[in-house]
């Protein structure tokens, strides 16, 4: 049996010291890899040697997380494109990017500057990745409608994008499925509270399931409260299989896998 944490990022684990611990508990809990998300050009180089040092386990995306995004943003931007052009091992996808109304400034102003930005950095990362054909990691937060929006006028083939984090409702995810995207979970999909995503996963269907653990946030049950690492998706597998999709959990990990190294061409 195999597992993998589709969206993970790894640079907290480096600045603490606790890498190599996080990934042979990795192993231990039967990943056969990860995929360590790129948010800004403070992480795509170390990313990409921690690829480098452990092929076919540790995969990396680089992108612009909407959270990151300045008023300088074009200079980062002009950054993404060498890493697919450069030598191996290139990036699994372009992300994330997206948008973020949740952590906005409450000042009017200073949030609709901000949101500019962010919807002017999205809109040329979905440019590249329709150049580069590649996958799309997004990531959406009070913003699903106009991330829907704006890859539809992008252009970019649907099937190559995930919605990493879902959280919304049916109806959501329904505009993907219909579209040919996807929607991947979290931990949360654990949480008492969280029947919405739930649902969601099961109108998306086992066939089209990717599972990820955020980390270092939204650890799943049973460790809901401490800090999040890639060892746990195992907690949202055996979840889903046993309370979601009704499944043995042999047979969930074998589709997410098959899924993941599909969509991300591991």
């Amino acid at each position: 049996m195999t597992l993998i944490d589709t969206h993970t990022h790894l640079e907290s684990f480096v600045r603490h010291g606790t890498l190599d611990g996080a990934l042979a508990r990795a192993r231990g809990a039967e990943l056969g890899g990860m995929i360590t998300i790129g948010t800004s050009p403070d992480d795509w180089a170390m990313y990409r040697e921690l690829a480098i040092r452990h092929p076919g386990f540790v995969h990396y995306t680089v992108g612009i997380h909407p959270c990151s995004v300045a008023e300088d943003w074009e200079k980062a931007h002009a950054q993404v494109e060498a890493f697919w052009a450069g030598t191996a091992p290139r990036p699994v996808a372009l992300g994330e990017i997206g948008l973020d109304r949740f952590h906005l400034p409450k000042d009017p102003a200073d949030a609709a500057r901000i949101f500019g930005w962010q919807r002017a950095a999205f809109a040329a990362g979905l440019a590249v990745a329709k150049r580069l054909g590649c996958p799309i990691v997004v990531h959406s937060r009070g913003a699903f409608a106009e991330c829907v929006e704006m890859i539809d006028a992008s252009g970019v083939d649907w099937t190559k994008v995930v919605f990493h984090c879902f959280t919304e409702g049916e109806a959501e995810m329904n505009e993907l499925v219909r579209r040919g995207g996807y929607g991947s979970f979290t931990g949360i999909l654990t949480y008492k509270t969280a029947e919405n995503v739930r649902d969601a996963a099961k109108l998306q269907g086992l066939a089209r399931l990717m599972i990820e653990t955020d980390a270092p946030y939204l650890t799943p049950m049973p460790h809901r409260g401490k800090p999040n690492e890639p060892a746990y998706v195992r907690h949202t597998a055996e979840f889903a299989a046993t309370a979601v999709f009704g499944v043995p959990l042999a047979e969930l990990a074998a589709t997410t896998t098959a899924n993941a190294r599909r969509f991300f061409g591991l």
